[in-house]
């Protein structure tokens, strides 16, 4: 007997684009396009954007970002009007260095509910050597830039936080982070773990430095009372200065300690840029595991697929793929 069809998700995130113009010190994206500057285009055509959107009726919620940075779409606007035409709230990732001054205004006046922007570090040092070929001081100009357009222009939107991946080299200004987010205007801060440990046996060989480098930086290696000092003086700041802070997990336990879990493939979808189905954001590179594509395949056919069947079971019963298992999301560490 076949199992019954899950409905199509109300949450939908797609990949405008595949490439960047950072090469990022733990982003796979430096092993997925090589050679300069940024490598070869890598973006989905608006046509495709509307043809994945209409297979998605149910959607309400959609998040423009995968690997690559989304303000390199041309028609990164347009896709945001379009969809918010639709009525979904659509908000988006961004390094923040390609934004000029008839991009800030777009960010406001297209609809966009909310803008996370990534910054790693609270100072020049430590944000440059991670987000390699991005200038601190440009992307703090763009920031002010960016909330100066929403007070100009009379608008609560995008909503603005700053997602920060706490890594053992950065993790010293987190406190220092706060600190910035309060002097810039923004009120919230995500911070999260390295999301995922390239630990399968399946990894491809471009994507195995990624490994060595989460094993020297992720904070599961470091001293528990250096991370805990560090979180308690982060919370103390955002306390006083009225800044809304998430941290990940403290929790250090082996993997078989703690309990695990995902649901992203039951409640959400996430699409490259060239319509591959991946079990997540997790994931980002369709040559370590995907479902299927959605543009050559259609939607319900690869949601309601064998693949998809198989991963849901999988996460279900405790028994997912590798990849799986040494994901943040699925160990809570996140």
């Amino acid at each position: 007997m076949n199992a019954p069809a899950v409905p199509l998700p109300h949450f939908l995130q797609i990949e405008p684009v595949g490439q960047c113009n950072l090469r990022c010190a733990m982003c796979p994206i430096q092993y997925r396009h090589a050679g300069p500057p940024w490598g070869p285009p890598a973006l989905m055509p608006y046509e495709d954007f509307v043809r994945l959107l209409d297979g998605f009726p149910t959607a309400h919620e959609l998040h423009l970002q995968g690997l690559g940075e989304p303000l390199m779409h041309p028609d990164f606007f347009r896709m945001v009007e379009h969809a918010v035409g639709k009525g979904l709230k659509v908000s988006t990732n961004t390094n923040l260095t390609l934004l000029t001054p008839r991009r800030v205004e777009q960010c406001v006046r297209s609809g966009l509910h909310a803008v996370h922007v990534s910054i790693d570090g609270a100072s020049a040092p430590v944000f440059e050597k991670i987000r390699r070929g991005a200038s601190f001081i440009k992307v703090l100009r763009n920031l002010e830039r960016l909330v100066a357009a929403r007070t100009t222009l009379g608008s609560r939107t995008p909503e603005l936080r700053i997602v920060n991946v706490v890594m053992r080299s950065n993790l010293h200004e987190l406190k220092d982070i706060v600190a910035l987010a309060h002097r810039h205007g923004v009120t919230a801060i995500f911070v999260q773990h390295l999301s995922h440990d390239f630990g399968e046996g399946t990894l491809p060989d471009a994507y195995r430095n990624m490994r060595d480098f989460v094993q020297a930086e992720t904070l599961l290696n470091d001293d528990p009372a250096r991370v805990a000092r560090c979180f308690d003086e982060a919370r103390r700041a955002a306390a006083e200065l009225g800044v809304s802070l998430r941290l990940p997990p403290l929790d250090t336990a082996p993997h078989g300690a703690r309990a695990r879990g995902c649901d992203w493939p039951l409640r959400g979808a996430y699409l490259t840029y060239e319509g591959d189905a991946l079990p997540c954001c997790m994931v980002s590179t369709a040559d370590r595991f995907n479902m299927g594509n959605m543009l050559k395949d259609g939607v319900e056919r690869v949601w309601n697929g064998e693949a998809y069947r198989d991963l849901r079971d999988g996460l279900e019963n405790g028994d997912p793929p590798a990849i799986c298992r040494s994901c943040a999301i699925y160990n809570r560490t996140f």
